[in-house]
């Protein structure tokens, strides 16, 4: 028996090779425009990032793309990490505006690219596929890797850390801390300084903010707060480190009407604040004549009793505040139990610090609707939904795309993004010796 195979009826169906052979170049064409468009995307992103016009809420940008454009966020992450990095290296930049090279091309290379190397890495992703790209800058890493072992070994050496009181009592912090420390250190830092410095928009543009010397300062009370109520000291954390607020019953009912709202050491603060700590906190009633005098001081109780707040954090699993999702916070009371709001579960949110704060003192607002839903708004009154609609394209996308990059001037076609890749076996250690400067 003879079974007669030619290589046309293994590789394409037998009638339709040259109608595979269209739609395949249809689908590399659409990829071009797509990539081009990309770029557009990336040039946005960034301009929106260094506007800040994700401080609404958010903690980063990344966070706002993923609420926002529903991508996940290591996605998110990964088109801020590009676009920030793109005007460092214009030629990767152009050459992606252009669709000559895939978003998943510039993806990998601006990992690893600086201004000296980016003519050789372009050259580079112009020759080889985006899976070849990605091998070979897998071994330009190991290179960095390699070389920066021995540095990395002196200043692990190096590190140190010195704390000790000032003569005028204050206490001064100096140190020394490897790079991934240092990086660790002051993500955490920015993050607090975020939770407690946000910018406004709407409320108080006029007010100085601190300096950022003392925003560091801050922040780095804030954290230390923050590990010691997460458990790290042996004590109870909630016994032995805490903030006391003073503050006159009417005044936490309404921030309107007058009285004190003072902590511990007589430092005012605004009755919002206390409303805000007030949610969820330790209580103690005392009564005074009308002289000020001590008449009598109730026992401490806990605002929300800890059985509820397992339940609270059962439910909510995180802060409720769209986009945000932390997996700790605290508990905040829709109505104020001071206003006559019950502290029951149907009246209560859990939110984080960030968050909490914008619904007292920066003019968020949250309601408990009918079906049982949260609704937020921002101050200007505008619903902040949990996940935005997505916007209406008039038309159809493809075309939307094509003519907005005809209108660019770009000439783009199936074989655009095409690497000059011949077939032959890639050698990465040859690749590597050749490109990258320390292999020399």
């Amino acid at each position: 028996m003879e079974i007669d195979i030619s290589t046309a009826d293994v590789l394409t169906p037998r009638g339709h090779g040259a109608e595979l052979e269209q739609l395949g170049d249809q689908i590399a064409e659409l990829s071009v425009h797509l990539d081009a468009a990309t770029a557009r995307l990336l040039d946005m992103i960034r301009e929106f990032d260094a506007r800040g016009g994700w401080n609404t809420g958010f903690r980063s940008c990344a966070e706002w793309l993923s609420w926002r454009v529903n991508l996940d966020i290591g996605a998110a992450r990964q088109k801020v990490r590009v676009a920030r990095a793109l005007p460092e290296l214009p030629r990767l930049a152009q050459a992606l505006a252009r669709g000559e090279l895939s978003y998943a091309k510039v993806r990998a290379l601006t990992r690893v690219a600086r201004p000296e190397t980016e003519e050789r890495l372009l050259a580079l992703g112009r020759a080889c596929t985006a899976e070849q790209v990605e091998r070979i800058v897998r071994g330009w890493r190991r290179v960095d890797r390699k070389a920066e072992a021995r540095e990395a070994s002196r200043q692990h050496a190096s590190r140190a850390l010195y704390v000790y009181p000032d003569e005028d009592g204050t206490v001064r912090v100096r140190g020394r801390l490897s790079p991934e420390v240092g990086a660790l250190l002051m993500k955490a830092l920015a993050a607090a300084r975020e939770t407690l410095y946000q910018r406004r928009r709407d409320q108080a543009p006029e007010a100085d903010p601190p300096t950022m010397e003392q925003q560091q300062a801050d922040a780095l009370a804030l954290l230390a707060e923050t590990a010691l109520h997460h458990g790290i000291d042996p004590g109870a954390p909630g016994e032995r480190y805490q903030v006391v607020v003073h503050v006159d019953a009417q005044v936490l009912a309404d921030p309107d009407q007058p009285g004190q709202s003072v902590l511990e050491d007589g430092v005012r603060v605004s009755a919002e604040t206390s409303q805000r700590l007030a949610c969820d906190a330790s209580r103690v009633v005392m009564r005074h004549d009308p002289d000020g005098r001590l008449l009598e001081i109730g026992a401490r109780t806990r605002t929300i009793p800890p059985a509820l707040r397992r339940a609270l954090h059962h439910r909510d699993r995180g802060c409720r505040f769209p986009g945000c999702g932390l997996p700790f916070g605290q508990g905040h009371h829709i109505r104020h139990w001071a206003q006559g709001g019950p502290t029951t579960l149907s009246n209560l949110a859990l939110l984080c610090r960030r968050h909490h704060r914008a619904v007292h003192e920066e003019g968020y607002h949250v309601e408990r609707q009918p079906d049982g839903e949260l609704q937020f708004r921002r101050p200007n009154g505008w619903v902040l939904p949990d996940t935005p609609p997505a916007p209406e394209v008039s038309g159809d996308p493809v075309e939307v795309i094509r003519a907005r990059n005809e209108a660019a001037g770009l000439a783009l076609h199936a074989r655009t993004a095409m690497p000059g890749w011949l077939g032959e076996r890639l050698d990465v250690g040859y690749a590597i010796d050749v490109l990258h400067p320390l292999a020399r």
